[in-house]
């Protein structure tokens, strides 16, 4: 995969993931650089760590000062360094011969949704998730809890202009169905039998303008009037279902 330069990156610091579930899957992925773990000698030693990581036991109390507010470290703390950048070009090769989702993510921007949606793309099989370099969050332990692991394994491609990739998305040979509420066409309707790139915007201000003129169909869910929409990670989770359920 090509490497380069991502904007996205935290600044000021190195990512800390904490909980088993993000701690293990970080240290089982080769392309991820785990730089130091803390943890009590309880969490620790049910581990299989590297001989040269450098680790700090620790007590629960100081565990829960080196994460937010009542983050469930669960005894164990890592600092990490991010993921290399991954090309959009990269991924649509690797699904060039299959059927996988993709999800792209217009402005969607809570650390918590984003983790959730890249499980659920993992849960789907998904090829990966696009979002907007400057307008997504940077990896960060809460999505990596969020993620409960998919973070690790599901590519996450960050592109400076969306418009444009979605245009590259649809010279791959993939049909663009962005979820709109207010949109006519049922979701398993506007499905078809083409590789599908679902579109989804962020919550309250939806997929802009810009977006939607760069999808080939709009879709909505079947959902009661009594509810006026749902969270975008429910609805990316359950667009994937009805996706891979054609």
């Amino acid at each position: 995969m090509k490497r380069g330069h991502r904007t996205g990156k935290p600044k000021g610091g190195f990512p800390r993931f904490w909980g088993r579930h993000a701690v293990i899957a970080a240290l089982a992925n080769p392309d991820r650089v785990v730089r130091k773990i803390w943890g009590t000698r309880e969490a620790l030693t049910a581990l299989e760590l590297p001989p040269v990581l450098p680790i700090v036991y620790s007590d629960v109390a100081d565990l829960g000062r080196m994460v937010p507010g009542d983050a469930p470290h669960q005894g164990i703390v890592a600092e990490v360094e991010p993921l290399e950048d991954i090309w959009l070009g990269d991924i649509l090769e690797q699904g060039r011969d299959d059927m996988r989702p993709i999800l792209v993510l217009d402005q969607v921007t809570d650390p918590h949704n984003i983790g959730a949606i890249l499980r659920s793309a993992a849960a789907f099989d998904a090829l990966g998730i696009v979002t907007q370099d400057r307008h997504a969050p940077p990896e960060s332990g809460t999505i990596a809890r969020a993620a409960s692991g998919a973070l690790e394994i599901v590519p996450w491609v960050r592109v400076v202009n969306l418009a444009r990739a979605l245009d590259e998305i649809a010279d791959a040979g993939y049909w663009r169905i962005g979820l709109d509420g207010e949109a006519d066409t049922l979701l398993d309707k506007a499905i078809g039998t083409s590789k599908v790139a679902l579109v989804l915007g962020a919550e309250g201000d939806g997929l802009r303008h810009n977006s939607m003129a760069h999808c080939d169909i709009l879709a909505k869910l079947p959902i009661s009037p009594r509810m006026e929409s749902l969270n975008v990670s429910n609805a990316a989770a359950i667009a994937l279902y009805a996706t891979a359920n054609r």
